[in-house]
């Protein structure tokens, strides 16, 4: 099986063929609540309480909907992605993830966003912890009456910085239901576990 270069190839759901899923065209957020309720969904249930997430008011910036205690940041659905998509990650991972938004926004695409980044944490001015974790659910809906996403799919990743096979005795080939590394030897290593691909 060839190297995945991204992880949206190991969930190919078109948000087309999702039933439920948003419109995007309408680029209106969740309530708030619904947004809080959604974003920490991919986090083990003793870290959910005390997350921060991040979501989107009404002027669809991104925003600190509830600041927490606990070691995760979530990111609340993106109004203006039909698809659904909540991801978690561990907090010392933040201005690795906040510098990535932060290029996007800017009109920085594809390939070029990791690039800035990997060169800006080789020079030490952008930060990379030593590990983190982060949860995602992809595709599906989110059912506000039940707290749920059903036919969401999840991915679980541990980052390790140049993590490589050789260092780590993981392999660098994607396997169903069994831990590889993507993106070996960069910053953004990380050990990926896919329940389904």
């Amino acid at each position: 099986m060839p190297r995945l270069r991204h992880t949206a190839a190991l969930l190919p759901l078109a948000a087309a063929t999702i039933v439920g899923a948003r419109d995007a065209s309408a680029q209106t957020a969740l309530p708030a609540a619904d947004q809080i309720a959604a974003a920490v969904l991919p986090l083990p249930t003793e870290f959910r309480t005390d997350a921060t997430v991040l979501g989107y008011g009404a002027d669809g910036r991104l925003t600190t909907l509830r600041t927490g205690a606990g070691p995760f940041n979530c990111l609340a659905p993106d109004p203006k992605v039909a698809q659904f998509h909540v991801a978690c990650y561990h907090r010392a991972l933040e201005p690795f993830m906040a510098r990535g938004r932060e290029l996007r926004a800017s009109g920085v695409t594809g390939g070029r966003v990791d690039t800035v980044r990997f060169a800006e944490v080789q020079s030490g001015k952008l930060k990379m912890p030593d590990r983190g974790a982060l949860y995602t659910l992809t595709g599906g809906h989110f059912d506000a009456a039940t707290g749920t996403a059903p036919g969401a799919n999840p991915l679980y990743v541990i980052y390790i910085p140049y993590a490589t096979a050789l260092t780590t005795g993981i392999s660098e080939r994607p396997v169903q239901g069994a831990p590889w590394i993507m993106f070996p030897g960069t910053p953004k290593a990380h050990i990926m576990l896919v329940p389904k691909m």
